[in-house]
């Protein structure tokens, strides 16, 4: 996954306990398979992300929030 922020700062936990800041004009590129958790400190951040269309929101937990199929925009 690709994430690039527009405006505002991105923080990424990872399982290890690491947090990575992204800022305005920045990217990050997280591995395959690389457990993440992207979040901000209540700001407005706008970020565009790239990911592969097979990517699962929720990961490998189903729950009622996942969603099984993508509506087309």
């Amino acid at each position: 996954e690709l994430f690039m922020v527009f405006k505002g700062t991105l923080l990424i936990d990872f399982r290890d306990g690491k947090t990575v800041e992204v800022k305005e004009g920045e990217m990050v590129i997280i591995p395959k398979g690389v457990e993440h958790r992207p979040h901000t400190n209540r700001e407005i951040v706008f970020n565009l992300l790239f990911e592969p269309k097979t990517t699962l929101h929720t990961g490998d937990v189903e729950s009622e929030m996942t969603v099984k199929e993508s509506n087309w925009i």
